[in-house]
């Protein structure tokens, strides 16, 4: 089942969203304001957004911003009564994946959800249950490592998650904070630190030394990313 968001402070618009999500066959959850709104795009386990860029508190523009930075593959489709030209190149141009104009009828907005869901679809490769990095096999289901050396070691929960995340975006360097977000599922640039020490820990594991990496490459200012 696809778990869908509505951040919409409309109670008649929201209400029928998400009448006829659930009628379609899909898991929703409804936001009337701009903090729970944004709490729910950055943490919880959803699939698609339908924003709104007017509401209570906020501008759903920053809702979006933030979703990008966090959360970038998550699809987000902007519901808007600014049907101006620059207000569309604004809400594209922001990292939006449609933008639809209020009112709307249902079959379009069907329509559009499945395309967004289609293509959401395609851009996330799965990760298959091992993965190789710099000489080391990962088995992420057994949360079991293969050193390079021959040796074995065994991986917590957020060691294997942490590979899995890197994996997941192995064309990119992915930043600290955006895998605080991934990892433990908040905003604390503070707190990005225990990237690094789980990347630590990992590191001994594996006898991949931070001066000389081979599974792990640091890239400075930026973040991490999985060796060749």
């Amino acid at each position: 089942m696809t778990a869908l968001l509505v951040i919409e402070d409309d109670p008649a618009i929201r209400a029928g969203l998400v009448a006829v999500l659930e009628l379609d066959g899909h898991d929703v959850t409804a936001c009337a304001d701009f903090s729970c709104g944004l709490r729910a795009a950055l943490h919880a386990a959803v699939d698609l957004v339908l924003l709104d860029l007017v509401l209570p508190g906020g501008d759903g523009l920053d809702i979006l911003s933030a979703i990008r930075r966090t959360r970038p593959e998550l699809p987000v489709i902007v519901l808007t009564a600014r049907g101006a030209e620059s207000d569309r190149v604004r809400g594209l141009s922001g990292g939006a994946d449609d933008y639809v104009v209020k009112p709307f009828g249902v079959d379009e907005l069907r329509a559009r959800v499945a395309a967004v869901l289609r293509r959401a679809g395609g851009r996330k490769a799965p990760v298959a249950e091992t993965v190789v990095a710099g000489g080391a096999t990962f088995d992420l289901g057994r949360r079991v490592a293969l050193r390079p050396d021959g040796g074995q070691a065994a991986l917590s929960e957020q060691e294997a998650e942490l590979v899995r995340l890197l994996a997941v975006h192995r064309e990119r360097t992915v930043a600290r904070d955006e895998l605080t977000a991934l990892l433990w599922r908040t905003i604390a640039p503070a707190r990005s630190r225990a990237i690094d020490m789980v990347v630590q820990r990992l590191r001994e594991k594996l006898a991949d030394p931070a001066d000389d990496p081979q599974v792990i490459v640091t890239v400075r200012g930026c973040g991490y990313r999985l060796g060749a």
